[in-house]
Formats: structure tokens, sequence, C-alpha cells
């Protein structure tokens, strides 16, 4: 439980704007603790007890000590910090704002809906941001210097393996590793010139005078953007595929673009607003409409490729270079990357399901025969999928699982010295907790 409320914690300090418990209409607040020159009020509590909550965490009075106990580790940071002249750049700080502002809002889905989320404009809520996330970043730097000379000996790691209890030896998830050769259709000539018609279509009616927004939300074929009138909210260059990007920074005023051609289909823009990098547009996307006879050639090739594959003239690997349509894995010879990672390892609750469906019966170094498949951008054809590697769910042990353990032992070698560390500061610092927390049982003694 302390792990996991710590976890959420760092994720809390990234949307918490200081929520006031509220009575009657008035603020009720008051400072609970005091740590050298800094306080923590009980709202800073109550906001990141409001936070998990939402999130279907049960809070008891255990889980709010810990929070309690994780905020004083973290004013003690900062207090420290300022002895030991930790800081971080006015340009460190915004780029981390700019990068944790791109998250939320990818994950919330537009600036608009942001602003109407925290009824406030982006660069009220960035101002807001900017001292959390500049304490938290000289937090983190002060944490790093702790444990920065922390090191954990391969004897280390078998000693605190072989300490472990039964029952705390953690159950590994089953884990593969797995190639491909994707074939996706082609678009025939005739489908193309139908989308670009239709796209032709509606650019026309816009000119002539009808809202941009009303169109898209009738016709527009991008899921995402059509309830919203087409409106992507702000982005920058490298957020948008290329052909897209080109487009939308030239366009001036509201403008309407000339038809542009995507991997995902076919597009008209209209530009709302350009904020310094990044630019806000609303668009119209009209997919290519793949006939039966194109995905039936594609399993044709598929299974020619299969068949290569039985001559031993080439390897999988050598056949993925050459006929993959998957750009992104063509050139790794097939292997397909974890994208919450960057490792080519997932967890099989994070494989495609449709890839999953393919593998579950397969052993490591089996191929299995074309599968129908449908790629991001909504194309469809047939893939041929090599299972590299596969783990069975198991306890961790030290001939399969070694960089894991090596990982706990580590983590645990550094909470000691951590804790050493809060030991000698708290004798050198003023601290003080209100009597309504001092029934806590802390992990640490926070008062002398």
């Amino acid at each position: 439980m302390k792990n996991k409320i710590i976890i959420l914690v760092a994720v809390i300090l990234y949307t918490s704007f200081g929520v006031k418990a509220q009575e009657d209409g008035k603020v009720i607040d008051k400072v609970i603790a005091i740590v050298g020159s800094n306080v923590i009020l009980k709202s800073d509590l109550e906001s990141q007890i409001v936070s998990l909550r939402a999130q279907g965490v049960l809070i008891d009075d255990n889980a709010r000590c810990e929070l309690l106990e994780e905020l004083l580790f973290q004013k003690l940071l900062l207090h420290q910090a300022i002895i030991d002249s930790v800081s971080v750049t006015d340009s460190e700080v915004e780029a981390e704002i700019d990068r944790r502002m791109n998250y939320f809002i990818a994950q919330i889905g537009s600036e608009k809906k942001l602003e109407q989320y925290y009824k406030k404009s982006i660069l009220e809520i960035k101002e807001e941001f900017r001292v959390i996330v500049k304490e938290q970043m000289v937090s983190q730097r002060m944490q790093g210097r702790i444990t920065s000379g922390v090191k954990v000996t391969p004897k280390e790691v078998k000693k605190y393996y072989n300490e472990l209890n039964e029952d705390s030896i953690p159950l590994i998830e089953s884990e593969v590793e797995y190639a491909h050769i994707l074939i996706n259709a082609e678009e025939s000539t005739a489908a193309k010139q139908a989308a670009k018609d239709r796209i032709e279509s509606f650019r026309e009616r816009i000119i002539k005078g009808e809202d941009f927004s009303t169109l898209a939300i009738l016709y527009s074929e991008d899921e995402g953007s059509a309830k919203e009138g087409g409106e992507l909210g702000f982005m920058g260059r490298a957020e948008l595929v290329p052909e897209f990007s080109i487009t939308a920074f030239k366009l001036k005023n509201k403008a309407v673009s000339q038809v542009i051609e995507t991997e995902f289909g076919y597009h008209i823009m209209e530009l709302i607003q350009r904020r310094g990098m990044k630019v806000n547009v609303r668009h119209i996307l009209v997919k290519v409409k793949v006939e039966e006879e194109q995905i039936q050639q594609a399993k044709s090739l598929a299974d020619s490729v299969y068949s290569l594959l039985e001559t031993d003239t080439l390897t999988f690997e050598e056949l993925a270079e050459i006929y993959s349509d998957d750009d992104q894995t063509k050139k790794s010879r097939g292997l397909v990357v974890n994208p919450q990672t960057g490792t080519s390892i997932f967890y099989i609750d994070q494989v495609n399901p449709q890839v999953f469906y393919s593998i579950d019966k397969m052993k490591p170094g089996e191929i299995s025969q074309p599968v129908p498949a449908q790629g991001r951008d909504g194309k469809k054809g047939y893939r041929i999928i090599k299972l590299i590697t596969k783990t069975e769910p198991h306890k961790a042990t030290l001939d399969s699982d070694y960089s894991k353990i090596q990982n706990a032992a580590l983590s645990t070698i550094q909470n000691t010295a951590t804790k050493k560390w809060i030991i000698g500061k708290v004798e050198q610092t003023y601290i003080k907790i209100d009597d309504e927390y001092k029934q806590c049982d802390f992990q640490n003694s926070w008062v002398k």
C-alpha cells in the first residue's frame, strides 16, 4: 500500500491546484504541519484525497497518514534543497510544464476541454502549475542526490532474494516479444478518387458559406474530433503527421486549405488560432474505402510471403524488411516495440487483441499463418506473426528475472539510505505536526 500511495501522490501532484474543503460557503483551512520554513495546509492533504477517491482509491485513516508523511518528506527535501543550493532553472520548469500540459491535453482530448474542466485558460492553468512543478522538480533533484551513490552488487541481489518470504516473492505476469510482417490492402485508384471527390465537395460547400464545424460533425470520419466540430486543439509540429503539419502551419486567418492526403485519408482544414509554436485547426477527414477485392489481394500476397518461409531461402526477418508495410518495424526486421515502455517486451494484457488471439497458443519460434489485421490508421490487410519469446506467469527467480529482482533490491537499499537521511535531517530541522495527526503510525519519526 505504501508504494502504491507514493506513486499516486506523484501523479496527483501533477494535477492538484489547491482544492479547499467547503462548509456553509466558507473555506476551512489550517496549517497541519511545518517543516523548516515550509507549511502543509489541510487543503493540500484533502485535495490529494479528493483526487484519489475520484480514481476509485479507498482512503482510510492509514492511507491519510501515509499521504501526509509523503508531504512531510517532500517539504523536508525542499527545506534541505535551499540549504544545499539545489535548484532548477526557469527554462527547465517551463519545459516540464509544457511536457505535462501536452500529456494532459492528449488525455482529455483538447486544450478547450482542459480549460472547460478547470474553468481557467491554459495560461492560468500553467501559472498555477508553476510553483507546484518547480517544487516537485527541486524535490526530485534533492532526492536524486540522496541516492546518487547507491549501488547494488550481485551478492546483495542474491542476499535480498534469499531473504524474501515465500509470500513476498513477486508474481511476474506473462510477457511476450513478437515480430510481424504486415501486408496492407492497396487502395484502388477509383476508391481514392471517390474519397477525394467527396472531400472536395465539402470544401466547395464551405467556401460557398456553409459552416465548417457543422459539416465536420456530420461527415468527418475522424471520430475523435468530429464531435468537437473537427477541432484538434493546440498541437506542435511533431504531434501531427508531416503532410498535415506543413499545411496547418501555413494557414492564415480562417482560410480553408486545399485538399491534402495523409496516411489516414484526405483532409481539409481551417485555422482557428496560432499560439507561438502551436496551432489549433479544425479538419474534416474522408477515408479511402478499401474494397474486398483489394483485401483479398493482400491475403494472396501474405500467403505467398508465408510460403517463402517454407523454402528456407529467406528468413522471416529478411522477408519483413522486403515486404512489410509497417514502416515502424520493417527496419528492425519486423520486431514490434511496446509504445508504453520503448522496449520489445509486452505484458500479455498490453498486446493488440488481434495479435493476442494468434499468439495465445503459439510457442516461441513459431510463425503464424496470415491473419486479418487493421493498423492504427484504419487500413486493413493481413499480418504474419512470429512469436520470439513468451513467459508464463510465475514467481520471480534469479535465473529468469534477475533484472527485476536487481531493481527491487536497489529500491530497497535506496529506501534505507533515504530513511537514514530523514533521521539525520529531522534532528536538524524544526518540524511541528498538528495534534490531529499525532496518532498517525508514521514510517519515520517526524518529531524529535
